[in-house]
């Protein structure tokens, strides 16, 4: 049987790195795509392919996917974490398309700020567009440029890092929410789209994460004073569902948020 490939972006720390050294220990052979280089995740993973780009940028992306393939010969995984941070075919929309309808690279997958910190007044457009263009349209761009080659390989798994703040209180500040709404909906597009093809499409949506472990991350004491699980989350509490996830026999599992921020507390 083929060995599995993945490509995870944001593979420099935090989640993207668990991520990457766990797919490895499954016997995933790993690309990892970040804004800076990543010695502490090659120094986990063996046979790691180490790809530094902008995954905002189109070329930079496109070359990065090149690199990997030509490495691994095949894709059979997408990640889409946070990093350092359509009509037609979804590979016939341009990612200018996106940005410019209903939907730096900075780590906005969890809500490090409060609503109360940010009014709507205080809030630019600017603002706005930086936050969709790293948490909505970075993850499309890479999606995109990453079809032909798991199409290719009759089968492939890709998993968007959402979350659950657009769902459940409290409020997260307005572009933060109107990026992970839309995620959301892009990973359930997605899945309609592309489960003709075999490959399946979903979100994890985790509560707010350090960068480095240990840390403490900024606006979880907050969140867990309002949830079942009261201690602080780390990458690895998403592991085991990323594995379950991106598994060759989950193939019935598609267009998901899997909610995995500790559960709401009922006191």
């Amino acid at each position: 049987m083929e060995t599995p490939t993945a490509l995870v972006t944001g593979a420099a720390q935090g989640l993207g790195q668990q991520f990457a050294v766990a797919l490895a220990g499954r016997g995933y052979r790993v690309a990892g795509l970040d804004l800076v280089p990543q010695p502490r995740t090659a120094a986990k993973v063996l046979d790691y392919v180490e790809l530094v780009g902008d995954v905002t940028d189109e070329t930079m992306v496109r070359r990065a996917l090149e690199q990997a393939v030509d490495r691994f010969g095949t894709l059979h995984v997408l990640i889409n974490a946070p990093g350092t941070c359509p009509a037609g075919p979804v590979e016939n929309t341009a990612a200018e398309d996106i940005s410019s309808q209903d939907i730096s690279t900075e780590d906005i997958s969890t809500e490090s700020t409060s609503v109360e910190d940010t009014s709507v007044e205080d809030t630019s457009v600017e603002d706005l567009r930086r936050t969709l263009r790293a948490g909505l349209e970075a993850p499309f761009l890479v999606t995109r440029l990453a079809l032909p080659y798991l199409k290719a390989a009759g089968w492939g798994r890709i998993v968007n890092i959402a979350s659950p703040a657009v769902c459940t209180a409290p409020p997260a500040p307005v572009p933060h929410a109107a990026a992970r709404t839309g995620l959301i909906g892009l990973t359930r597009a997605l899945a309609a789209a592309l489960g003709p093809h075999g490959i399946t499409v979903n979100a994890i949506a985790s509560g707010p994460l350090p960068a480095v472990a240990g840390e403490r991350p900024a606006g979880a004491d907050g969140v867990r004073g309002r949830r079942a699980a009261r201690r602080l989350q780390e990458p690895a509490d998403l592991v085991s569902t990323l594995l379950y996830v991106v598994d060759a026999g989950s193939g019935f599992l598609t267009g998901q948020t899997l909610d995995l921020s500790g559960g709401p507390s009922c006191g």
